[in-house]
């Protein structure tokens, strides 16, 4: 399950987001008996949470869910913002293999001046088979500025990068992956294509474009090439680059003049490319349309809009890609998606006055898939 719970600090600092709703189903001493209600009712093998406070963690969402048998791992915010990310996951169910926070901040980069995170966990299914693969959840909640495409990108590069370093195996493969969350990103957005299809040349992209979240980017600027400076340690294929420790050649293996320059001008250019890629291979678990009537589905609704934003990616097996030698990390064992909980339409909401309601207690729905781990 992913699901943004919707702190109560956010959503007391935006009040004009909550107009539509009767106050009373307004109050954490309301909400959190509801939320915890659909967790229970749900009850997922792992959740990732997003827009967990600070002190109802510790208070109320930690104690009830480890009372559910849950393990929680939590993730704050930087700076001075109370609220961060959490997986839990059902010690019946997975042993911890190790837990990997990642902050956004680079006090040394001033693109990355937001206090947004995210968690990775590598997970062992407890299953009788000695060859079960481990399984790597990550779960982010992206800078919410529909005008910082550069940095929401830069962001979700700092998490593959993790993603990357967490799910690599001993033999060079990769383990199966599950990345929840809200990426403040619209489904066709190039945020959204560039993790479903692996590559984006962003050249000459405006920067409010990224997410697709607005649709007027009058007078923005174009994204930089490249989108992040060289010492973030982070490669336009979203993975660690390795530290190059400069040799000392011997003399006899000297380059001349003209070589030296030639090797230059490669790197320069290398360097300078405006395409990013990744190389897993990731579908959404849900579509983002009904099929009958082609209405979009919404993961969040309130007085200013109601959109997706929320996605669970997943590593499947691409068809057709398969016969394409080295074109996809391999992959041990895989996702197969058995089912998913049906979304709703922005009419089907305001039927039940929206989001925060009676009933669902944060501004965005539940996202929950069932799959089987193919080994």
């Amino acid at each position: 399950m992913s699901y943004n719970i919707l702190s109560q600090d956010l959503l007391e600092d935006n009040s004009h987001l909550y107009k539509h709703c009767r106050r009373p189903v307004l109050h954490w001493s309301f909400r959190f008996p509801n939320i915890l209600k659909e967790i229970k009712y749900f009850d997922a093998d792992v959740l990732c949470l997003q827009e967990v406070q600070e002190d109802h963690y510790g208070t109320e969402i930690r104690p009830s869910l480890e009372s559910l048998g849950y393990h929680c791992e939590y993730k704050m915010r930087t700076g001075r913002k109370p609220d961060g990310c959490a997986i839990c996951f059902k010690h019946s169910k997975f042993s911890l293999l190790s837990v990997n926070p990642v902050e956004f901040y680079r006090r040394d980069v001033p693109l990355l001046d937001r206090d947004n995170v995210g968690l990775v966990l590598l997970l062992q299914p407890k299953t009788p088979s000695a060859a079960c693969p481990a399984v790597c959840v990550a779960n982010t909640h992206l800078l919410y500025n529909p005008r910082r495409g550069d940095i929401k990108l830069t962001q979700l590069a700092m998490l593959l990068a993790e993603i990357s370093s967490v799910a690599h195996q001993k033999d060079g493969s990769c383990c199966p992956i599950v990345m929840c969350g809200d990426f403040n990103s619209v489904p066709g957005s190039p945020l959204y294509s560039f993790i479903k299809e692996g590559k984006l040349n962003y050249e000459g992209l405006a920067i409010g474009k990224v997410s697709g979240q607005e649709q007027s980017s009058r007078g923005q600027r174009i994204l930089s090439i490249p989108i992040w400076p060289p010492n973030l340690g982070i490669s336009q294929n979203c993975v660690y680059e390795v530290q190059q420790v400069p040799k000392v050649e011997k003399p006899d293996g000297d380059l001349t003049q003209t070589e030296l320059d030639e090797t230059e001008v490669l790197v320069t250019t290398e360097k300078l490319s405006s395409n990013l890629q990744h190389h897993f291979s990731l579908s959404s678990v849900y579509s983002h349309y009904f099929p009958d009537t082609g209405i979009p589905e919404v993961t969040t609704c309130h007085s200013r809009s109601a959109i997706t934003v929320d996605y669970i990616f997943y590593s499947a097996e691409k068809e057709g890609v398969a016969e394409q030698p080295g074109a996809e990390v391999a992959l041990v064992g895989g996702l197969k998606l058995l089912a998913r909980l049906s979304l709703l339409t922005e009419q089907d909401l305001w039927t039940v006055n929206g989001l925060p309601n009676e009933n669902n207690s944060s501004d965005h729905l539940p996202l929950l898939a069932k799959f089987r781990l193919e080994l």
